[in-house]
């Protein structure tokens, strides 16, 4: 996988100790300005030298300073000259470089020396697969050279690049390429120039052997762009999606944002040795091959969507991210929320606004609600933190997008966009501040957006109680709000909540139009006239608000919305109510038969109703009919028990399987029949095949094991035969044997394809899943020094609520053993895992001590990075 294969080379972790805390109240500009940079690499894979020279000026807005702290991790200066002239007046401050500077202006140059197969880590320039990239953000940029590495220092850059021929024949950087030649020794050079002034995190640099899919796009104002994409030979042919979402992402952003395109070219180089998904320096995007390479044979309706959405992403920040950027890391959500935002829209047009909608509400609740419920809540713009990689959160991320997106809720679409219109003009070229888009938006909007400031200052999630009464012809909801107290503050205020609702007529099945209610107190009444019955209630349509809702309705109203109503989301959102309202009494312990059969019952009257409804579309309907995860059921009660839900979870799925037996097997004959297409209704058709085949697996096994073998047998795409693998892997029989190895031996040259079978194993339902993981990370195809493949076989099984939480301990103790073993590595990926175990407190007593216990373990190894030593520490509270 990786040019370093002895675990000796690996990057050595710092000794643990307490990081200094860094608090937003804190920030002070930086005193130096440093208007042009300038940088020399002589590349090699062992040793390369970087030359930096940079122009730097006193900083009117700055504190005055007699010195220049420049940022560094784990290299050393060879040379350093002022003004031309080599000095030796200068300290170390930990890894940071301080230069005195007496005087208005200097030029300073810096000679460093790397090696980029040594870094293991990932961040700064390291070595992939022979050839050599970067990832810069948060803070890798000081890995390279000293500089002053924080996001409000803006710089324009002048990048010469020198290197073999042979082993790095293409050269790239960000901005435009202003010269290349050949040079001695069979060496050439390129020379590229970014016009445009950004900070350090997005300095991007690729050397290597590479293969390119070349296309273009004309801007709204007749401009040329080239665009390339630039991956590894033997993957060029599975390119062609990621170019077509590309140019879509760049037409889209023009049409809806007005934001057009900057430069010459836009380059994108798809690297499988990456911590996180992609990454958007300035005119050459580093993206992990994930979400470039896609065709229908390795790749699935999913992963189709993710290169889509992920490539506009990337493509977005150009503005929300690039011309205007964070004046400090506490703003991250400022360009990330933004950003997410954008690319839910740009992916609600692409591929239908319901069931994207209902699939991001998903990843927020399974993600982010945890999050915000436990002992690393924080608010969107934390007010401190220890280690700025652990802040790249699904709060951040997901939360920001949601907190915008009830903005845009309030004031509608076109006056949203006056909104963004003035921000992007007023902070072009900055280094802004989430207050700074509040402002825009008040102004451009015409919002009053003083209380709801609080969105970005409170953590948790709010809990919103809604009680109906009805007298006459009027309906009345009383509506109370609460902020759960969190780590970092227990008395919350009220937040401002946009509540979509309408009241639906029980006899017609209608409504009379839909309302949008504000919450901005702790209780409030709502009156609606015109209703001679009560009505039903069809709450936060849309999902307007990302809250947890409360309120006594019987199962028939459930059961009405999830046949009648014409919200998408509030229809899968009465769905859930019905099954999560079963499972979380039943697993509690409080349902007796009687009570259970009836849930039971309710919940199969809307089963039938989705399964036999000819005007939904097969991909709403495989979202109608999908339970709710472990993860947010556990999220429903104070204290979990993962084993009951499941139990009950399956237990449901095998009764609703063997229950309409007959139905699931006629859509799947029906689907079954269509062709292969990338259209709406292909995609769907694969979507439900898959979700048929899982109730019939829990109903009946032995006709789920032929189907799924005979789907798979059948399957000419990635997505119908890894459904039928899904399948089979939690099965028990010959089937499963033999499909596992098929699909290896079909695949084995595919890591993309590989991780599949690594992360299907790891999930599975089967008896002995802890075993095989066990086996997996013997095999020969496994590697720690893979982001991608650790993922896909430790992500998968933390997720996996019956082995990860098995109730010796054992699945508790896996995943502490990789931390321990994965973060001398890659801390930043190390990291990443301690959530799984920081959630012991909502779980029963006997689990909570084993999962604290590993903790424990982890928190008392005498080699934690700094990113693994805060997760844990504050996981242990």
């Amino acid at each position: 996988m990786d040019i370093i294969t002895n675990p000796e080379m690996a990057d050595a972790a710092p000794t643990p100790h307490q990081p200094p805390v860094i608090r937003r109240e804190d920030y002070k500009p930086f005193p130096w300005l440093l208007p042009v940079t300038r940088l020399n690499f002589e590349l090699g894979v062992e040793t390369t030298r970087v030359t930096s020279t940079l122009s730097v000026e006193r900083n009117p807005a700055g504190d005055a300073s007699p010195t220049i702290t420049l940022n560094g991790d784990g290299i050393s200066a060879l040379t350093i000259r002022i003004d031309g002239k080599q000095t030796s007046e200068w300290t170390m401050d930990g890894g940071n470089l301080l230069l005195p500077l007496p005087g208005a202006s200097h030029e300073i140059e810096i000679v460093t020396e790397i090696d980029p197969s040594a870094n293991s880590q990932l961040m700064g320039l390291y070595a992939s697969n022979g050839m050599l990239c970067t990832q810069c953000e948060a803070e890798g940029f000081r890995r390279i050279t000293f500089f002053p590495d924080r996001p409000d220092v803006l710089s324009t850059y002048t990048v010469r690049m020198t290197g073999s021929q042979d082993q790095f024949p293409v050269l790239l950087c960000n901005g435009n390429k202003s010269a290349e030649g050949v040079g001695e020794n069979g060496t050439h050079w390129a020379e590229w120039h970014d016009p445009w002034p950004k900070p350090s995190y997005l300095f991007a640099l690729v050397a290597g052997d590479l293969v390119v899919n070349r296309g273009s796009f004309t801007t709204m104002s007749g401009r040329e762009v080239e665009l390339a994409i630039y991956v590894r030979d033997g993957d060029l042919d599975r390119t062609g999606h990621a170019m077509a979402s590309l140019i879509k992402s760049m037409k889209w952003d023009e049409e809806t944002f007005g934001r057009e395109y900057d430069l010459d070219v836009f380059n994108i180089v798809a690297v499988s040795d990456f911590n996180m998904g992609a990454m958007e320096n300035k005119g050459l995007n580093v993206f992990n091959t994930k979400y470039v390479l896609a065709d229908p044979d390795t790749a699935t309706d999913g992963d189709f969507d993710g290169v889509e959405g992920v490539i506009a992403h990337e493509y977005f920040h150009n503005w929300s991210g690039n011309r205007i950027t964070c004046r400090d890391w506490f703003q991250l959500s400022l360009k990330e929320g933004f950003t997410v935002l954008r690319d839910q829209l740009f992916s609600q047009d692409m591929q239908g606004e319901a069931v994207k909608r209902i699939e991001d509400v998903r990843i927020l609740r399974s993600v982010q609600f945890p999050e915000d419920s436990g002992p690393l809540a924080h608010p969107i713009r934390p007010d401190s933190f220890r280690e700025i990689s652990n802040f790249y959160t699904s709060t951040v991320y997901n939360k920001g997008a949601e907190v915008i997106r009830m903005m845009r809720t309030m004031c509608g679409p076109e006056a949203f966009r006056k909104g963004t219109d003035l921000y992007f003009d007023r902070h072009d070229g900055e280094a802004a501040t989430c207050e700074d888009f509040i402002l825009a938006m008040e102004e451009g909007a015409g919002l009053d957006l003083t209380q709801f400031r609080l969105w970005y200052s409170q953590a948790g999630t709010p809990k919103v109680d809604i009680a109906m009464a009805h007298d006459g012809d009027t309906a009345t909801l009383t509506v109370k709000q609460t902020v759960p107290p969190t780590a970092d503050l227990a008395d919350k205020l009220p937040m401002p909540i946009p509540l979509k609702i309408a009241l639906f007529n029980r006899e017609t099945g209608k409504h009379e139009g839909e309302h949008l209610i504000v919450l901005n107190a702790a209780e409030q009444t709502f009156e609606f006239g015109g209703f001679a019955q009560p009505p039903v209630l069809s709450v936060n349509r849309g999902f307007s608000a990302p809250i947890s809702i409360e309120r006594d309705v019987p199962d028939e109203d459930l059961v009405f919305l999830a046949a009648k109503d014409d919200d998408s989301f509030a229809r899968y959102e009465a769905m859930q109510d019905l099954i999560v309202r079963h499972l979380t009494a039943a697993s509690g312990g409080a349902l007796d038969d009687s009570a259970r059969e009836a849930a039971r019952m309710a919940i199969a009257q809307a089963f039938g109703s989705i399964l036999s409804d000819d005007a939904l579309d097969d991909s709403m309907r495989g979202e109608l009919v999908m339970l709710p995860g472990l993860t947010y059921l556990a999220e429903q009660q104070l204290i979990a028990d993962p084993a009951a839900i499941h139990t009950e979870r399956e237990g449901l799925k095998a009764w609703l399987g063997a229950r309409f037996e007959s139905e699931l097997v006629l859509i799947h004959q029906r689907v079954s029949k269509l062709p292969f297409g990338l259209d709406s209704a292909s995609r769907g058709a694969r979507k439900i095949k898959t979700q048929v085949l899982v109730y019939l697996a829990a109903g009946n096994p032995e006709l789920a094991s032929k189907m799924a073998a005979a789907q798979y047998n059948a399957a000419d795409n990635m997505t119908d035969r890894q459904g039928a693998l899904m399948v089979l892997t939690g099965l028990g029989t010959a089937a499963r044997t033999d499909k596992l190895i098929d699909f290896h031996r079909r695949y084995k040259g595919n890591e993309l394809v590989v991780d599949k079978w690594f992360a299907l194993q790891a999930s599975s339902l089967h008896p002995h899943a802890i075993e095989h993981v066990k086996a997996l990370a013997e095999h020969p195809d496994f590697t720690m020094r893979n982001p991608n493949r650790v993922r896909s076989l430790y992500m998968a099984f933390a997720a996996n609520p019956q082995a990860f939480h098995a109730a010796d301990g054992e699945g508790y103790k896996i995943i502490a053993d990789l931390i321990l073993a994965l973060d001398p590595i890659n801390p930043q990926t190390a990291a990443r895992f301690v959530p799984s175990l920081g959630r012991w407190r909502r779980i029963e007593p006997a689990r909570a001590a084993m999962m604290r216990a590993e903790l424990e373990r982890i928190a008392k190894s005498d080699s934690l990075s700094r990113d693994t030593f805060e997760q844990v520490t504050r996981s242990l509270g």
